[in-house]
């Protein structure tokens, strides 16, 4: 449906549905790089367009409305694309007519978006089935539960054929500049990326950084205090042993921790840590890859090596090349 050598003639027309309680920051993430990117190629690559389920002013979980400019289930122009932005969606019984719309869109082979709370409508509507998909960390049990038949993740964003899901926030921008990237080159993102300030357009595979205690917040303050151990120790890893002494428990008390609350032993979850530390490293920074290796706790390249291709299934050096 989309071209990925950049050559249309026609812009693309790109829809947002507005959900009551949508956040602003979302929203604007989405919406603003496809201007941005019309700006710095000189002529319309975008056409966006704001939807409502009425014709009424919305109001932003910041209490700010906007009025938007056609109603969902309007087809007087074709849509490439639709977006929707909510937070925690309408009861399904309510959106009746916004999912057969959906389904109708689904069937012409529209481009379907969620960020944060629409990735849930768009499940509710039955048109996620088989696809790949992500939201906020905090929902996805939740989710997983209520609809067994979609793949959910826990990166950033994910673009899975002709859909594309990320949790609200920032992603929106990163998964919106990799659209960019994927439809007219990565050089106009890269671009978009600058006229952002931003640093660099992060990868869909980078997982959502939640804070341990919010993920764990009824976890034992010694489970808290033995990953932040670890966090502090990357370069020169403990031992399990160390860490037990340090927290004044035993190995085996430890061992237990880490089993009921993270699904993995200590060796296992810190080697796990270093090897994030190293895709950061290899990703941001020149430092040569055998400087990562020590700097992420490695005796060696070789076993660095291994280590980084049997997690990610690819080597350091290969981690480098560009793959929007």
């Amino acid at each position: 449906m989309f071209a990925s050598d950049g050559v249309q003639d026609a812009p693309r027309q790109v829809g947002f549905l507005l959900l009551p309680g949508f956040s602003l920051l979302a929203q604007a993430c989405a919406i603003e790089p496809l201007h941005v990117a019309n700006l710095l190629a000189g002529r319309r690559l975008y056409m966006p367009r704001t939807f409502g389920l009425d014709g009424r002013a919305v109001k932003s979980a910041a209490e700010l409305s906007l009025t938007p400019e056609s109603v969902a289930g309007s087809d007087v122009r074709p849509l490439d694309m639709l977006v929707i932005c909510g937070t925690s969606p309408e009861p399904a019984n309510e959106l009746t007519g916004l999912h057969a719309w959906l389904q109708r869109l689904a069937a012409r082979g529209v481009m379907l978006g969620g960020v944060a709370g629409g990735t849930q409508v768009l499940a509710q509507a039955g048109v996620l089935e088989g696809y790949r998909v992500t939201l906020h960390v905090a929902s996805t049990d939740a989710f997983s539960r209520d609809f067994p038949g979609v793949r959910v993740s826990h990166q950033l964003f994910e673009i899975d054929r002709d859909r594309l899901t990320c949790g609200g926030g920032t992603a929106a921008m990163d998964m919106m500049m990799t659209l960019i990237a994927q439809q007219h080159g990565n050089r106009l993102a890269e671009r978009v990326s600058e006229h952002f300030v931003c640093e660099r357009i992060r990868m869909a595979d980078e997982p959502q950084q939640v804070p341990l205690r919010a993920r764990l917040a009824h976890a034992p303050q010694s489970l808290i205090d033995g990953v932040a151990l670890m966090e502090a120790n990357i370069e020169e890893p403990l031992t399990t042993h160390e860490l037990a002494e340090h927290l004044g428990i035993s190995r085996r008390q430890l061992e237990r921790l880490f089993k009921k609350y993270l699904q993995a032993v200590p060796s296992r979850y810190y080697l796990e840590l270093r090897l994030q530390q190293a895709r950061r490293l290899l990703r941001d920074s020149d430092q040569a890859v055998g400087d990562i290796a020590l700097a992420t706790g490695f005796s060696s390249g070789a076993h660095f090596s291994t280590a980084y291709r049997n997690h990610f299934g690819i080597s350091p050096r290969d981690e480098r090349i560009p793959r929007h």
